[in-house]
């Protein structure tokens, strides 16, 4: 989507979009960071080694991934671009109730007695 909305982009749209500073370190490359310019790093992958515990965390991060796409939405003016967007805040909201799933199943298969 980013590749698409710049291919043509001159450096001096570029600049005029704020995005100068991104041009004059990346090009049109991506690179991976917020809308704050923080850039991305492994450490926002948080696994505890507890499998409800994992879930949870990927539950998280499906709903923020889920509302960073409806503020996106609610940004753009760009019929394409909201149909992307929808098609991907629904993913997330897929991929939350799978997990929300699983752990079910993980919690009943916990409380269940065991007998050796």
């Amino acid at each position: 989507m980013n590749c698409k909305l710049t291919k043509d982009a001159t450096p001096e749209k570029m600049k005029a979009a704020g995005l100068g500073d991104h041009y004059a370190n990346h090009d049109g490359a991506l690179f991976y960071q917020n809308a704050s310019g923080a850039p991305w790093t492994a450490s926002y992958i948080t696994a505890k080694g507890d499998p409800i515990a994992d879930l949870y965390e990927d539950i998280a991060a499906e709903e923020k991934a889920r509302a960073t796409y409806q503020w996106l939405i609610n940004l753009s003016d760009d019929p394409d671009i909201n149909d992307s967007l929808r098609f991907l805040r629904e993913r997330e909201i897929i991929h939350s109730q799978r997990f929300r799933e699983a752990v079910e199943i993980l919690k009943e298969e916990r409380d269940r007695k065991k007998v050796f």
